[in-house]
């Protein structure tokens, strides 16, 4: 366990790092090193920001109302990769008839772009919100998947055998060996997830969108606007670590061992 001193040097040192990169990135542009038809400065895209708030132009919509589709829309994507990939990754990893029966079409699946499924896409589902949701579904769901199966097979045998001695049975070896288990795994897949839908929230908003932040980042680049294109991926950066932040408290609370 870290001392109070340790972790207050620890978030001093954040903080320090976050400060000489915009320190550095402010003055790269008030200095004339870089010009701000191709980067703005921070203090720019600050005021962008907040002028953003409460004005639509000249991308049609506040960036709050960017921000909510966008949320809506890549929680939508996540949350299913994880309710549907964690456990399918769980059973292919400890059950070996669906691991033989699954594995191979999933290596097949998983190398396959999430963009490259977008014409597809586009044919059996639409430009609509469906469409989009699965562009970051294929895009979480893998990691899910991956980390999961290896969480299963990383298990320590010793803990089995030891189940084993004591009459458990198959389903109580799963539930509550193998499973408590790969927690580790599967959590740092989830949080790979939770990364890919957030980076392909671009990708899917392709798909004929009038709001979102990867609309607005692309109207950013049609109007030559370099501080809307700044805020709307300060704003995907900023909600992403923030949902990190909590994924991470409710690892805590579902996996505490892993913390003592």
């Amino acid at each position: 366990m870290k001392s109070k001193n340790e972790k207050t040097q620890l978030v001093l040192l954040s903080l320090l790092g976050i400060v000489l990169f915009f320190g550095t990135w402010e003055m790269c542009i008030q200095c004339g090193l870089v010009s701000e038809r191709v980067m703005c400065a921070p203090s720019t895209a600050i005021k962008t920001f907040i002028t953003k708030l409460t004005v639509s132009k000249p991308d049609g919509a506040t960036v709050i109302v960017h921000f909510l589709t966008s949320l809506k829309l890549s929680l939508a994507g996540f949350l299913t990769a994880v309710i549907i990939g964690v456990p399918l990754g769980l059973f292919m990893g400890y059950f070996r008839i669906m691991d033989s029966l699954l594995t191979p079409l999933f290596e097949i699946v998983r190398p396959i772009p999430p963009i490259a499924w977008i014409p597809i896409v586009i044919l059996t589902l639409g430009i609509g919100f469906p469409a989009k949701v699965f562009i970051i579904f294929i895009s979480a769901f893998v990691p899910c998947v991956i980390n999961s199966y290896l969480g299963i097979k990383l298990t320590n045998q010793t803990l089995i055998n030891v189940a084993k001695t004591f009459g458990a049975s198959e389903w109580q070896i799963f539930t509550k060996v193998c499973v408590p288990s790969s927690m580790s795994m599967v959590f740092a897949g989830v949080r790979i997830s939770l990364g890919n839908a957030w980076s392909t929230l671009v990708a899917a908003e392709m798909l004929a969108s009038t709001k979102g932040l990867g609309y607005m980042i692309q109207m950013g680049r049609t109007l030559i606007r370099p501080d809307i294109i700044v805020v709307g991926m300060a704003t995907i950066g900023c909600t992403g670590a923030l949902m990190a932040w909590i994924l991470g408290r409710f690892e805590k609370k579902v996996a505490p061992w892993r913390y003592k």
